[in-house]
């Protein structure tokens, strides 16, 4: 695979473009590196690396040293601004948190990356775009259907919305024709039942089918 644009937009715009974002929660740092080769084979390499995995900074820094070049790393379940700053020195490019903290956003547009805080209903949503925020990952989207992000988007059109949370290769194409940025996928993508069995091929092919349905819904409504 090419190496990746590093600017901020491009980075951002490729995220866009692959439209699946791979995050893990990995039952340790030590594994990350064989399940970011399998995403990345698979034509996945958007991968958010959750801070419930142990040693996580740890983990990003070993994946940004091997894979930095080829894939835009990220982390998530960022709870304050000090973890942020902490996973953006270890080479993550964008930070994901379940909910909208204000100090968190600031931190991470300051240090020049890509922000994704969570939040559910449209006053969130807005204050969080208002503070800057570059996209907003609905959270938690098990809750909801792909019809919320079109009832949003029609007023607003101009939002950037992404749904994490119950999101599987079913519902995504779902997802992004509602107008969804990118879909972030955990265990529909990495399940716990592959990484325990080393089922790397598994992981490589779930990522393929994944790329090829949102690809095949984009193809249609463009």
């Amino acid at each position: 695979m090419e190496n990746m644009p590093r600017t901020k937009e491009q980075l951002l715009q490729t995220m866009i473009d692959v439209g699946v974002v791979a995050v893990i929660r990995a039952p340790s740092a030590e594994i990350l590196p064989d399940i970011a080769e399998a995403l990345i084979a698979g034509g996945v390499p958007t991968i958010e690396v959750t801070m419930t995995t142990p040693n996580a900074i740890e983990g990003i820094a070993a994946l940004n040293k091997r894979f930095g070049e080829r894939a835009i790393l990220g982390v998530g379940t960022v709870m304050d601004a000090a973890t942020a700053s902490q996973a953006v020195a270890a080479g993550a490019q964008f930070v994901v948190s379940p909910a909208f903290d204000p100090e968190i956003v600031a931190a991470t547009l300051k240090l020049g990356k890509i922000s994704i805080p969570g939040a559910f209903t449209p006053t969130e949503i807005l204050r969080a775009t208002h503070a800057g925020a570059d996209v907003i990952k609905v959270f938690p989207s098990t809750a909801l259907d792909p019809g919320y992000f079109k009832d949003i988007l029609a007023p607003l059109p101009k939002l950037r919305l992404t749904p994490t949370g119950g999101v599987d290769l079913k519902n995504a194409p779902e997802w992004i024709k509602a107008g969804a940025q990118f879909v972030g996928v955990g265990s529909a993508l990495v399940s716990k039942e592959a990484v325990a069995n080393k089922d790397w091929a598994g992981i490589s092919a779930a990522a393929r089918s994944f790329v090829d349905a949102i690809k095949k819904v984009r193809g249609n409504v463009r």
